[in-house]
């Protein structure tokens, strides 16, 4: 047996066991706006516990990038209650109407090998990238676009976990838009949409938490190519540098990154 046939083989279990169990659920149109929703949450509650102990645990405190700038119970509810809205105002009525487009769907049979799965999830975080950078850089240069679209996300000078939803519609509409089509567009698998959607979700939550970790990505990245929580909290403090969501390749390229030793 080769080795691509053993990179099918990893993944097909798992795949016929989402077949049989949940094959009717995961096709429906509510399943990706819960699994986004859902991973918002989870990836979110360690930080808001370490937000709550505060300087009651110094362990995390002293990473804390913005100590003087704590987020309150009251901070955290209305991030929580604006991504509610958002979700089924906003995201779920579009993602019904786009699942009634695209009917009949059928999940393919087949899992996708490791290689492929790996190569579609970099391939859509990389388009991603680039996307939500060109957005990103349009609306802090465009004062009407800024107020209108992007200022609800600058509401918190230093971000928490939390806020990572805390967007206007259109906004939250844009990067899910891009979260969806991607894959389509890319011929991924499902499994890579729903990896991706959850990858994403867990980048977006590292990039708000707030604390400069010394195990984290960003610290941890060859090269210090993944911005994270600092770059993004610089972004916050400094909104003309780190507009990337993920990596930094397009700041460095266009000038427009800012690390901790320049904004000292």
């Amino acid at each position: 047996m080769n080795s691509s046939t053993n990179n099918y083989l990893v993944l097909q279990p798992l795949w016929d066991y989402i077949l049989a169990e949940f094959g009717g659920s995961v096709n429906s149109p509510i399943f990706p706006v819960l699994l986004a929703f859902s991973g918002y949450l989870c990836f979110s509650l360690p930080f808001v516990i370490i937000d709550m102990l505060g300087e009651r645990c110094q362990f995390f405190y002293q990473y804390k990038i913005q100590k003087n700038k704590c987020p309150t119970i009251s901070m955290m509810i209305c991030c929580v209650w604006t991504a509610v809205f958002n979700h089924v105002i906003y995201v779920f009525p579009t993602v019904f109407l786009n699942w009634l487009w695209m009917q009949p769907v059928s999940l393919p049979v087949r899992a996708p090998s490791i290689c492929t799965l790996l190569e579609e999830v970099l391939g859509c975080l990389i388009l991603f990238d680039l996307q939500y950078f060109i957005w990103h850089v349009l609306h802090h240069k465009n004062h009407w676009l800024y107020k209108k679209v992007h200022a609800v996300h600058h509401n918190y000078a230093a971000p928490f976990s939390l806020s990572s939803q805390n967007l206007s519609g259109i906004e939250l509409m844009t990067v899910g838009f891009w979260s969806i089509m991607n894959p389509i567009q890319l011929g991924c698998h499902p499994l890579t949409s729903w990896i991706c959607n959850l990858l994403s979700v867990w980048m977006s939550v590292d990039d708000h938490i707030g604390y400069n970790f010394p195990w984290s990505l960003h610290n941890t990245f060859p090269f210090r190519l993944y911005g994270g929580a600092l770059a993004h909290d610089l972004h916050h403090q400094k909104p003309g540098t780190n507009f990337a969501p993920f990596f930094r390749h397009w700041d460095l390229i266009f000038g427009t990154a800012c690390s901790i030793n320049e904004n000292a």
